[in-house]
């Protein structure tokens, strides 16, 4: 079998829903970690999330079939020498990110995609790394990415107009609605949601409500879909801390300082669905319990 032209890497549950996301508009997809138990099993969370679309009559067994033929699980990193199009989704961490990128310049060809998925980091500073800044590219999708139609499209300070207009081809091509976004921290999704995150724990930790409450109130009395604690705990708490640190290092504004009863979660290893406990109690199919 040929290599697929598109590469994911980073097989968390970012990765999980792009490669998903490509997967199910019928492209095939290599989804690359650093080793290949960690690649596989990111296939088997992604046929686990499909095995819940199924039960909710969202996706059918043979739908699930077609998906999963598409992504092929790899951790060889030199396959990304013949890719059009990579996109990273590996931890938000500049360092970590600048690495990759640098190994990704001297791999791939030089018409490639590159595309990192931070929402808070700078493309910039990643695109730094790199001998073509001109041609690196944020796009910021959220989670989950198979149902949300937003994708954010961030201009680094060198990204050229080939390049974001390759960047909006492959979000049609995802079937994504998108907003261009001139590189400032945080984007417009982050920097606007992480306040709202972080006072809604300031508010729960201060014993103004409960957090189904606090929750009902925001849904009930401003149409939100999901309450703010539900949502940070679908995020990943350690995630939404990641940026909130982020944030307040690129900004020394407080309203970004994380809240102590977001950091004493985070240590005790509470980080919400993924873990089965955060603000609220998950079962292992990431269902709320409901309290008695």
């Amino acid at each position: 079998m040929a290599t697929p032209k598109i590469i994911v890497i980073g097989a968390g549950v970012m990765g999980q829903g792009l490669a998903e996301a490509i997967a199910s508009e019928g492209n095939e997809v290599l989804l690359i970690d650093k080793t290949m138990r960690l690649a596989e099993r990111g296939v088997r969370g992604i046929a686990e999330a499909m095995d819940r679309e199924i039960t909710k009559w969202g996706l059918t067994e043979s739908d699930k079939k077609a998906i999963l033929a598409r992504i092929i699980p790899s951790s060889d990193l030199t396959l990304a020498d013949e890719a059009e199009i990579v996109i990273e989704a590996i931890p938000e961490d500049l360092e970590k990110k600048q690495s990759l990128f640098a190994k990704l310049d001297s791999l791939c060809p030089p018409d490639c995609l590159l595309i990192t998925n931070t929402g808070t980091i700078s493309i910039s500073e990643i695109a730094a790394a790199t001998e073509r800044p001109e041609k690196i590219i944020g796009m910021h999708f959220l989670n989950p990415v198979t149902k949300i139609p937003l994708v954010e499209i961030v201009k680094g300070l060198k990204t050229d107009e080939e390049t974001f207009e390759k960047a909006v081809a492959f979000a049609q091509l995802l079937n994504k609605e998108y907003i261009t976004v001139n590189e400032y921290p945080g984007y417009v999704t982050t920097r606007i949601i992480v306040p709202l995150l972080n006072e809604a724990m300031h508010v729960l930790m201060e014993g103004v409500a409960t957090a189904e409450d606090i929750d009902r109130a925001m849904k009930l009395g401003f149409g939100f879909n999901v309450g703010p604690l539900t949502l940070a705990d679908m995020m990943g708490l350690d995630v939404v801390m990641s940026w909130m640190e982020n944030l307040l290092r690129e900004l020394s504004e407080h309203k970004y300082n994380p809240c102590p009863l977001l950091r004493k979660m985070v240590r005790a290893g509470h980080l919400g669905v993924k873990t089965g406990k955060g603000f609220f109690e998950y079962d292992e199919e990431g269902n709320k319990i409901k309290k008695e």
